[in-house]
């Protein structure tokens, strides 16, 4: 198909203040994820309580993407690449704030645990984190550089983030038949490490969103084995 050239320098501008502002916004998110797990890591509930004031900022950013790209829809009539670029902008701001609200999540329950003894060494936990935070960045690099190749490797990052939220769930669960009394700091842990998964979903749900954008082709429900 024949892509539109357009030679608006306007227009140009305001595709490319939706992409900084994307990047903008995923940093915020990642960054959240890296306050929300050191406030656990280092029980420091001011920290923690941080990152839950913080994501009334991301929730606005995120709306004020949303009206930066209803606003080219509506005046620009995009077509072609830009409309998938705008439309996938839509989707991955979505995925952006939802991120942000998982942060919050694990500096709420950081904040209830940092009250208690501390019931295990976090082992896993700080690595589902780290590779989630990587999921994250891969995905919008692949976004900037319109790179499929590298938002397939974010996709399949994803199965290890799963395999060690099972394993951490397995350990929590002999944890809680042994002792009933881990069963409250056990669940929030597991709680903790079940917003990381999410997380991952989400990144790899940005993963589906570039390739879509680049290559047009929808990969959300592609399982192995099909074309």
């Amino acid at each position: 198909m024949e892509e539109r050239v357009h030679t608006n320098t306007q227009y140009e501008r305001e595709l490319r203040e939706v992409k900084e502002s994307l990047i903008y916004l995923g940093a915020l998110a990642e960054q959240s994820i890296r306050e929300a797990l050191d406030s656990l890591l280092k029980r420091n509930s001011e920290l923690a309580q941080k990152v839950v004031d913080g994501d009334t900022g991301i929730d606005r950013l995120d709306e004020q993407i949303d009206e930066q790209c209803l606003r080219i829809l509506a005046l620009r009539q995009p077509t072609a690449r830009d409309l998938r670029f705008i439309t996938t902008a839509i989707k991955i701001n979505g995925h952006l704030e939802r991120i942000g609200d998982m942060a919050a999540n694990i500096a709420e329950k950081a904040i209830i645990l940092n009250r208690e003894p501390q019931l295990k060494p976090y082992i896993d936990i700080p690595r589902m984190a780290e590779i989630t935070r990587g999921m994250i960045r891969k995905s919008l690099d692949a976004l900037i550089n319109e790179d499929h190749t590298l938002a397939e490797e974010v996709k399949r990052e994803d199965e290890t983030v799963d395999n060690l939220n099972e394993q951490i769930f397995r350990e929590l669960l002999t944890f809680m038949i042994e002792d009933p009394r881990t069963t409250h700091r056990a669940l929030l842990i597991m709680q903790i490490s079940k917003s990381l998964e999410r997380i991952s979903d989400h990144a790899e749900s940005i993963a589906d969103a570039v390739i879509f954008m680049v290559t047009g082709e929808n990969v959300r429900h592609k399982y192995p084995g099909t074309n």
